[in-house]
């Protein structure tokens, strides 16, 4: 196939300078802009890339496809849902794990969970085996076993969230990032070398070029959430979630997006949180979300991928099936978000501010209907929330916890050892 660039002109020495036979270099670039050629002009926005990654993973799948008919009944059963909790940023931050103070420090705590924000699944089999955490007199698991851990450490006076601390290796010690990071079980946290060199790594960078503080990176980023997702995987390479996916260079940016997406939700799209581009985020591609989506009928498996996952066999890091599960999560979102937009104008977010909670209408306990999938759904929903794919995921995600926890998943979640989820 021949280039679509422009063939470069032969000098003439023949032609004068400035004369009607040379080209106006001005109306070439802007010929050039007009058909994406080339380099973006110097002011455009910044953009993750993120969703054209996941579209091309959506339309070269092979062994995933997305059901229309059922991303679309999910949409209205999800908008039904969130509507009904009056699900919004304020939902981030009742979770009695998440931090309650809104300054620099949380910004600091914030970055460090999501910097080790990856990989708690177990291989054991039977629960009280696998690796949790005890704290606040409870036992926490996966996600929330990471978060409880940086809260007990702050308790003991550990300054577990600060970069100085962790380049200090006669301070920041591994035997005392074990202590940390203990388990109230035999079974100790997975990768924890890995999460060890996540945090050198990124404690020099932030140490060296940002002044000690993540605060530092937002401001760099001037209010743009896709500009922070691209400084943070410019700067630090252990948020650098990119795979080669046939032939193409694809970025999904789980921890990355989640990052910023935190950071939003804390602070409701303020302070440090805002972003005026926020609906650039996708959703985080993780195990749990494709899993929420199959038991939706949303995602379909090949009979082959379909027996692996169910068999807990091991699916590696960068293989086209799991580039797939990703990928196609991500775009399947999109569909659903665009879906809900498309039903309920009302509820679009427009990248500008945080939703504030619904307020409710007279039919506060009104009756509720339950979709195909055993979820209930309110019937008259209370005043619509925006929504964004930030919001889709996270409300799946908790969603597919609670199922579990239940124990009414229709199919596990497919098993990727790795740091980029």
């Amino acid at each position: 196939m021949p280039s679509l660039d422009p063939i470069p002109a032969q000098k003439n020495g023949q032609v004068e300078a400035n004369s009607d036979d040379e080209a106006d270099p001005e109306l070439v670039e802007l010929l050039r802009q007009h058909f994406g050629l080339g380099a973006k002009p110097i002011d455009a926005p910044p953009e993750t890339r993120v969703l054209e990654g996941a579209q091309y993973v959506f339309d070269n799948a092979i062994d995933i496809a997305v059901s229309r008919e059922f991303t679309k009944e999910a949409a209205e059963t999800i908008w039904r849902m969130m509507q009904k909790k009056e699900y919004s940023t304020h939902t981030w931050s009742e979770h009695e794990l998440h931090p309650k103070t809104k300054d620099e420090s949380t910004v600091d705590f914030i970055f460090t969970m999501d910097l080790l924000n990856f990989s708690f699944w177990s291989a054991e089999e039977e629960q009280p085996k696998r690796f949790c955490i005890e704290y606040r007199g409870k036992v926490w698991t996966g996600y929330w076993s990471l978060v409880a851990a940086l809260q007990r450490a702050l308790d003991e006076g550990i300054p577990i969230t600060t970069p100085d601390f962790w380049v200090d290796e006669e301070k920041c010690t591994e035997e005392l990032l074990k202590h940390v990071l203990r388990s109230a079980t035999d079974e100790e946290i997975p990768m924890f070398k890995e999460r060890v060199q996540c945090l050198r790594e990124a404690g020099e960078v932030l140490c060296e070029e940002f002044g000690g503080s993540f605060a530092n990176c937002i401001d760099s980023a001037n209010l743009s959430a896709a500009g922070l997702v691209n400084l943070v995987t410019e700067h630090f390479a252990c948020f650098r979630d990119e795979a080669i996916f046939h032939g193409k260079r694809v970025r999904l940016y789980k921890r990355a997006q989640i990052l910023v997406a935190d950071i939003w939700a804390c602070f409701n799209g303020e302070d440090f949180g805002e972003f005026h581009d926020i609906d650039k985020i996708t959703m985080f591609a993780d195990y749990r979300i494709p899993q929420m989506l199959h038991q939706l009928n949303c995602l379909r498996y090949a009979p082959k991928l379909d027996h692996h996952i169910r068999s807990l066999k091991p699916i590696e890091p960068g293989s086209d099936w799991e580039i797939e599960l990703r990928g196609v999560s991500i775009w399947c979102v999109e569909l659903i978000k665009r879906e809900i937009e498309r039903r309920h104008p009302e509820v679009k977010m427009n990248g500008k501010k945080a939703p504030t909670k619904g307020v409710s209408d007279d039919n506060e306990n009104g009756e509720t209907e339950v979709s195909e999938n055993g979820l209930a759904i309110a019937e008259k929903p209370r005043k619509a929330c925006g929504i964004n794919a930030i919001l889709i995921d996270f409300f799946l995600y908790d969603t597919m916890k609670t199922l579990e926890a239940e124990k009414n998943e229709s199919i596990p979640h497919h098993r990727t050892r790795s740091i980029w989820y």
